[in-house]
């Protein structure tokens, strides 16, 4: 008989995504339900997972031990969002408004708008004021069920302030509930001053900021946005190639605006995950399938810039790739911190079902960030993060309704 210092009795249900990562294909549709379920852990890993009956025939609470009441509500996974911006300073809803009067993403970039103007009022901050303003965004994600995120640089465009990002990430990591995962994304634009000597620019990134960035252990991915207008496919292939020479793993923006090619430099780099794919082929897609490449969906931020499409997730699923999904948290075009609102996105904008949903914001989520032996899924041994739903899984697609009744972050209730 196991013990357990926190125990989640009384689900209805309980969907474990629980099985080998990533799923692909039929596989991502199951989510291995549990009927009259209960989860148990003892120092933050789970040593249980199974019936009423089952437990009480196998497991013994400890004299101290945390019992929840799901109250007959259903337990998921604690979501992992392996895509966001959530590190940044300055304001862009003005941009918003402006969208929403007709103007385009490429408009107002072009007028010094967009990442750029991001870029100016981050190099200008502080390192205290950039983890000061995440943490409200980061307290709203947790509140929404995420209790793993992927966090990216690339507001700095300079050495020292790519560096104070990854800093901040780094800080932020320690000091609230959820675990923060690092990307190095020097690569986000070309900066302004650079405009006119691009391969000094692209010098600096692979001859000092992935170096410094590897020296201080600041990020465990290197990202480069791959699309017309910004990086180019080779020098996208040859940013990740000096980043994975310093010990930092290949994960690409790609083919959101057009078919840029990124999707398949993420097969040829061999990318954990590409990421958007609004625009990916067929053959492409194929290679991706090849090459083990996650594709990671941002739903949410094609619904906020309005660009009039989704990503082709049956595609995707249909040719044998694993489909991870994102919210894409952004100053520019990503105003959601919610997995649920994304899961909400998957169902009905881009034809999944509940369950690929779900597996693609946990387990497939998991992997795309190399973490699925530890997160996504609830099976003994992974850490004890867990969502309770109020009613069915199927009501955390009720936008606007409170279904989250508690967030519990390594065997700690931290909603």
């Amino acid at each position: 008989m196991v013990t357990a210092d926190f125990v989640i009795r009384h689900a209805r249900q309980v969907l474990t995504c629980a099985g080998p990562a990533p799923r692909r294909g039929a596989a991502q549709r199951v989510a291995s339900s549990i009927s009259d379920g209960v989860v148990a852990s003892r120092a933050g890993r789970i040593v249980f997972t199974g019936s009423e009956t089952e437990f009480q025939g196998s497991v013994q609470a400890t004299a101290d031990a945390v019992i929840v009441d799901a109250g007959g509500g259903t337990v998921v996974p604690g979501f992992v969002d392996p895509h966001t911006h959530v590190i940044y300073a300055g304001d862009r809803r003005e941009e918003l408004r402006r969208r929403l009067a007709g103007a385009t993403y490429a408009e107002i970039a072009a007028e010094g708008g967009g990442i750029l103007s991001t870029v100016r009022a981050t190099r200008e901050a502080t390192e205290e004021e950039l983890i000061e303003s995440a943490r409200p965004r980061l307290a709203e994600m947790l509140r929404c069920g995420t209790t793993t995120a992927e966090a990216k640089s690339g507001y700095g465009l300079e050495t020292a302030a790519e560096l104070k990002m990854l800093r901040a990430i780094r800080h932020l990591a320690g000091s609230q509930p959820i675990d923060l995962v690092a990307t190095f994304l020097g690569a986000h634009e070309i900066p302004r001053e650079y405009r006119d000597r691009r391969q000094a620019y692209l010098d600096l990134l692979t001859g000092e900021m992935i170096p410094a960035v590897a020296g201080e252990s600041l990020a465990a991915w290197c990202d480069v946005f791959c699309e017309t207008g910004v990086y180019t496919p080779g020098e996208s292939r040859a940013i990740l190639e000096a980043g994975a020479r310093a010990g930092l793993r290949p994960r690409i923006h790609a083919d959101e605006l057009a078919a840029s090619g990124g999707s398949d430099v993420a097969a040829d780099v061999g990318a954990r995950s590409a990421d958007h794919l609004l625009f990916v082929q067929p053959t492409s897609a194929d290679r991706m399938a090849e090459a083990g490449v996650v594709a990671t969906l941002l739903p949410a931020a094609a619904f906020y810039l309005k660009l009039g499409r989704f990503a082709p997730a049956r595609m995707l699923i249909e040719r044998g790739v694993a489909v991870a999904l994102a919210t894409d948290l952004n100053p520019g075009g990503g105003f959601t911190p919610s997995m649920p609102f994304v899961i909400t996105l998957a169902c009905f904008g881009m034809g999944m079902t509940l369950e690929e949903a779900l597996v693609g914001a946990t387990i497939n989520a998991a992997y795309s960030l190399g973490r699925d032996g530890d997160l996504g899924s609830l099976e003994p041994g992974k850490l004890m993060d867990a969502v309770i739903v109020a009613g069915e899984a199927v009501d955390l697609i009720r936008v606007g309704a409170p279904a989250i009744t508690r967030v519990v972050k390594n065997g700690r209730v931290v909603v």
